[in-house]
């Protein structure tokens, strides 16, 4: 799990959920990179995809946007 910093607030919160509290987004890192089927619950990253490295964090996140994708999903 990942807790997102405050910055991220307002861009979440313009963004339609996916489903009851979570949200499926796309995160465009600084580098280039983009991570999909990230899944976001009330500004915490609670799944990744296994490909993501272990040093990733909160300051290499240059953009979050809801997808919606075949995610990961709670339950």
């Amino acid at each position: 799990m990942l807790v997102l910093s405050n910055r991220w607030a307002e861009v979440l919160t313009a963004q339609p959920e996916t489903g009851m509290g979570y949200q499926i987004v796309s995160i465009r890192l600084k580098d280039g990179r983009r991570i999909d089927n990230v899944t976001v619950v009330g500004g915490v990253i609670s799944r990744l995809p296994d490909t993501v490295p272990d040093w990733f964090s909160d300051e290499d996140i240059e953009d979050i946007v809801v997808k919606h994708g075949t995610g990961v999903y709670l339950g």
